[in-house]
């Protein structure tokens, strides 16, 4: 924390593939570079009360094989990252300061109602994840501060995550959708990716999942819920055009990954 403090241009750097594709592409020319990957603790996670302490450093692929069970939404998104090497070396951390829209991890974060911690030599403080990006690629980090932690919520009920690309593997998501069940609240968590200038939660589709199932009787989703349900998902998005997608299209995408997110999970309580 002293040295960021210190240098407070200096672009941490832990898996770096983000950064150093923005190095190579010349996109990023930083001050200097703060290399995070001898931070021991960066790199565990713990168990604290209901929620997991997961360190900015844990990779994507220790998260598939070690928090399958406790983050099984996370653990579905960081499945789809890139290709094996990407996921032996990038981090949620990671995803989390570049501050993309297309950010996998971030839908089921946010559906799990996650929290970041920022730690500075002015001390810690937490950031509801649906605060924390304010912009492309842009947050709420002061130029002193690193992202040590993302505090999420052991899940209570089944998640789903589900993205759309150009092609199977190894690509950045057309749009994605994470749903997240909260059975012991009754509760319906969601989070949109690659459809926003940041990730966003879908309240109005959340509200309405929430009123419309039948958390007593675990009976069958309804053809016309799921069918609402993914309306009011692509209402909560504001796409764009681009390269990848037209915005037209994004917006359909989304309203199928929405239904069929939200029936799988559904299928997935329903069966205990």
């Amino acid at each position: 924390m002293a040295t960021k403090a210190d240098h407070p241009g200096a672009v941490p750097i832990a898996g770096g593939t983000d950064v150093m594709v923005d190095v190579n592409f010349d996109r990023l020319r930083p001050d200097a570079l703060l290399d995070l990957t001898g931070v021991g603790e960066l790199q565990q996670w713990a168990v604290d009360g209901a929620a997991v302490r997961l360190g900015a450093g844990v990779t994507y692929s220790h998260i598939i094989d070690q928090l399958g069970d406790r983050l099984p939404g996370l653990a579905m998104a960081a499945r789809t990252v890139g290709s094996p090497q990407i996921r032996n070396r990038g981090t949620v951390g990671g995803n989390l300061g570049s501050a993309s829209p297309a950010g996998d991890a971030l839908p089921p974060l946010l559906a799990a109602e996650a929290q970041v911690e920022v730690e500075s030599v002015r001390g810690i403080r937490t950031v509801a994840l649906s605060e924390f990006c304010t912009g492309v690629k842009q947050h709420v980090l002061e130029a002193d501060e690193l992202i040590t932690a993302i505090l999420v919520p052991s899940a209570t009920g089944p998640q789903q995550f589900a993205k759309i690309g150009t092609r199977n593997a190894m690509v950045i998501a057309v749009c994605s959708v994470a749903v997240a069940l909260h059975p012991h609240v009754r509760r319906v968590g969601t989070g949109i990716g690659s459809a926003a200038p940041t990730p966003r939660r879908a309240g109005a589709a959340e509200r309405f999942a929430a009123r419309e199932l039948d958390w007593d009787g675990g009976g069958p989703l309804s053809d016309d819920v799921a069918r609402r349900f993914g309306e009011l998902v692509a209402a909560a998005a504001d796409p764009v055009d681009d390269v990848r997608g037209s915005a037209r299209y994004r917006a359909h995408a989304l309203a199928v990954l929405a239904r069929r997110t939200l029936g799988w999970t559904w299928d997935a309580y329903r069966r205990g």
